[in-house]
């Protein structure tokens, strides 16, 4: 263990820049887990909200901005509880009869469809 000009003694250097490296790669898994994760939930939102719109027999030109309501900005904010308690609000205002349970069972499918497509799994 030698002296470094700065008065440090070499393992502390090194011990410094090893948790400045390790710093930076868990500040880049974590960044990358976050942009994976909004991705995810933009695509899920994204099926399960043409879903709906295909149950509530909604126009092309009526769905597109229906299902941009799920994935424009601020989407990532909706928790589950209020995206089932929005579709479930909005199909039975489009006078279609679902239960909350369908939806929820609809919101794991398009779940597991789109970690598939965006992990490129079949």
């Amino acid at each position: 263990m030698g002296i470094h000009a700065s008065g440090h003694r070499s393992s502390d250097v090194s011990d410094s820049h090893e948790a400045s490296f390790h710093q930076k790669t868990a500040d880049e898994l974590f960044s990358r887990d976050q942009a994976m994760l909004l991705r995810f939930l933009a695509r899920r939102n994204r099926l399960l909200a043409t879903w709906a719109a295909e149950m509530m027999h909604l126009t092309p030109e009526e769905a597109d901005p229906y299902t941009k309501g799920f994935v424009g900005a601020g989407f990532e904010e909706m928790d589950e509880e209020s995206i089932v308690s929005r579709l479930l609000g909005d199909i039975l205002s489009a006078h279609v009869e679902i239960e909350e349970s369908q939806i929820r069972a609809m919101l794991d499918r398009k779940s597991i469809e789109a970690k598939r497509q965006l992990l490129g799994v079949v």
